[in-house]
């Protein structure tokens, strides 16, 4: 019994080209024809697999124009996070991670947004709705979702693309640039927020940003843009009188 199991396999090897070029004779398709045929299915498939990307870039570029949280922070998220996660030796699913860092805020910009839902919530609810025939390979929806859901700073992130995207997104809310984020959001016009409100929020951002970040190469980033931020808060304070005449 176990020799027939062994030798079924090899009869089923042997006879399988023979069968193939029987059937391509009687047909008379060249063989040659056949593989041209699948090299240029696997070339197109990986022209689709780089395509969704360009899509997908190019769709956040278009669409999440905001000083703060628009397509610039989406390029300084996945770049940090790729960053994190190659310092830690850590595997991640690139493509669940790209998808997530140029979508992940989304739902903060109509039509997508949903009044009452957390925009990381939303998110992750409606991001196949874009990524739905980029070429993006929908059986890593999940993946993307989750990475979206837990991309707060105060949130537990779960996944390896989740936890670096997590942080990068919470690291973006120090150093210089956190402080570029929130001065850009500063109305000119005297509404809000206005200076000293923007000044809180960098506070608070002090306060509470740093002890969220978790992966190792996160935390070992996350000193020098909490001392870049306080330094700034710290000048700011001296150079306005206390904020009195910011």
């Amino acid at each position: 019994m176990r020799t027939r199991t062994r030798i079924r396999p090899y009869i089923a090897r042997s006879l399988v080209p023979c069968l193939t070029w029987l059937v391509l004779a009687c047909t008379g398709v060249p063989l040659q024809a056949q593989s041209s045929s699948s090299d240029a299915g696997k070339k197109a498939a990986s022209a689709a697999s780089v395509d969704w990307r360009k899509t997908v870039r190019e769709f956040s570029e278009q669409h999440f124009k905001h000083p703060a949280w628009g397509y610039s922070h989406c390029e300084r998220d996945y770049s940090l996070a790729r960053q994190l996660a190659a310092t830690d030796h850590a595997k991640i699913d690139d493509d669940v991670l790209f998808a997530a860092a140029f979508l992940h805020d989304m739902a903060g910009f109509a039509p997508w947004q949903k009044q009452g839902v957390d925009h990381a919530d939303q998110g992750a609810q409606v991001v196949d709705t874009v990524l739905q025939g980029t070429g993006f390979p929908m059986a890593k929806i999940d993946g993307v979702r989750a990475a979206i859901r837990g991309h707060n700073y105060d949130r537990t992130p779960v996944g390896p693309e989740a936890l670096y995207l997590h942080d990068a997104d919470a690291l973006d809310w120090l150093g210089a640039i956190g402080v570029a984020r929130i001065i850009s959001l500063v109305d000119p016009n005297g509404g809000k927020p206005d200076g000293p409100k923007a000044v809180a929020i960098l506070e608070d951002n002090l306060a509470h940003v740093p002890e969220h970040v978790l992966s190792p190469a996160g935390r070992a980033l996350m000193p020098g843009r909490r001392a870049e931020l306080a330094q700034f808060l710290k000048d700011l304070h001296r150079e306005s009188d206390d904020l009195h005449t910011l």
